[in-house]
């Protein structure tokens, strides 16, 4: 649909959590219905850390599949691996040159990765926004489905738009980031004042979409609650409580309200036990089609390889225009 196009992508990275479910797939598969959406695996980002190269190759299979499992049809969006559309690094080289080193060294997720990987501070972690604004740009993008604290990359993308529009001439469209509201920040179960994120430290702070029912249920029951007895949602002084409240509103299909109905008069043990119940059974039938997909290799491999043809022509168009705007000769 012209004028609709959405674009999103994850790292193949870490296992993905149940927040990255709720705040990111799971409302993918509304935008799918309606609109022109293109769904990466963005392995190309995922190396500014140091990977092994064996399981970057199985964790991207694996995010294809899950993405698959979740709801995401192939024959409504296109679903492809990020590297296997070149068109990516070489909008990235062209756009570099009209981003400042002060714009980079400013971005909150460079000075967070340089925090914890001290002995890798490369260039890469540095043109990583650079490279999320050519992922966007790339598809004439107008919309990209964000949590709140992600809003700092499309901002960028929107000036480096801007600013080469009004170097050469309309070329790009300046896209638009989507909040996704509902559901849209799951906090760790450890410390509710942060948000669950599949790079913490401790094991029991996440809940990740390959977990086991076992191990779902052990780190709900050791999630964080406070001092009280009351199950209400009220973040400022029940962030723990409020946390698991808005988890299993997520996976019941209920509002909150309902939810702390269900659970007026009850203990934190019985209420931390219905919410892992209620995350257990959510996962268990996208884990049970991620393992049958992961058994069907040449389907896998199928549906990346014509979701990487549909993204190639696409960017194709656009980055042979940005060529022309620039100068570069193309053989004409």
């Amino acid at each position: 649909m012209d004028g609709n196009t959405v674009y999103s992508a994850v790292q193949p990275s870490g296992n993905l959590t149940i927040g990255n479910y709720v705040g990111s797939i799971r409302n993918w598969l509304a935008l799918q219905e309606d609109h022109n959406c293109f769904f990466a695996m963005a392995n190309m980002h995922a190396i500014t850390v140091r990977q092994d190269p064996a399981e970057l190759r199985r964790r991207t299979l694996e995010l294809a599949a899950l993405y698959l499992a979740c709801g995401l049809d192939p024959e409504k969006c296109t679903l492809y691996v990020q590297s296997q559309v070149p068109q990516h690094a070489e909008l990235m080289w062209v756009l570099n040159t009209v981003t400042y080193v002060g714009e980079m060294e400013r971005m909150t997720q460079f000075k967070d990765k340089s925090a914890r990987h001290a002995d890798n501070i490369n260039m890469g972690l540095m043109d990583y926004p650079v490279l999320m604004a050519a992922d966007i740009l790339l598809y004439q993008t107008d919309l990209v489905p964000v949590g709140q604290d992600q809003t700092q990359h499309v901002e960028i993308a929107r000036d480096i738009a801007v600013r080469f529009n009004n170097r050469f001439g309309e070329t790009f469209t300046v896209p638009r980031a989507l909040i996704m509201k509902q559901g849209a920040k799951i906090a760790s179960l450890q410390d509710p004042a942060r948000k669950m994120s599949k790079s913490d430290e401790n094991p029991n702070a996440c809940v990740f979409m390959t977990d086991d029912r076992e191990t779902v249920l052990r780190k709900f029951k050791r999630a964080v609650t406070d001092s009280g007895s009351e199950i209400r949602f009220a973040p400022a002084e029940k962030g723990g409580i409020s946390n698991l409240l808005t988890i299993y509103a997520a996976f019941t299909g209920k509002t909150v309200e309902e939810a702390e109905k269900d659970f007026a008069g009850k203990g934190y043990g019985e209420f931390k036990l219905a919410v892992g119940e209620a995350v257990a059974d959510g996962l268990a039938p996208i884990q049970a089609e991620r393992a049958r997909i992961l058994q069907e290799k040449e389907y896998l491999r199928g549906v990346l390889a014509a979701g990487a043809e549909r993204a190639f022509k696409a960017a194709r168009k656009t980055l042979s225009k940005v060529y022309r705007k620039v100068g570069f000769y193309q053989g004409e």
